[in-house]
């Protein structure tokens, strides 16, 4: 079970976007290990050439680039403060992601 999940709501903690708070908008597995990319955080300028075939415009286009998932942090909705995540078993076997300051389930 991964302890980051798209949708996720995150705060950067290390980095030239520090203190920055965005949604997860794809996970991504590498063999470096977990990045993340996330709503308007590492944005990088892309120059594309411009395709008639697909009808696509060429220019620079910002895009967001994957970050390692270890600068991220989730933000607890009670105290609005990243927080580790832990796994937890509940009784009837199901896994839930809690949160590891408050006690709060993650997953609804």
């Amino acid at each position: 079970m991964r302890k980051i999940r798209k949708g996720d709501k995150v705060k950067v903690i290390s980095g030239k976007d520090k203190g920055r708070v965005g949604t997860i908008l794809k996970v991504v597995a590498e063999a470096t290990g977990l990045s993340v990319v996330v709503e308007g955080i590492n944005v990088k300028k892309k120059h594309v050439k411009p395709n008639p075939q697909r009808e696509q415009p060429g220019g620079i286009i910002p895009r967001e680039a994957a970050i390692p998932a270890c600068k991220v942090a989730l933000l607890d909705p009670t105290t609005n403060k990243p927080s580790r995540v832990g796994v937890k078993l509940l009784a009837d076997g199901k896994k839930v992601r809690v949160f590891k300051s408050s006690g709060e389930v993650v997953d609804v």
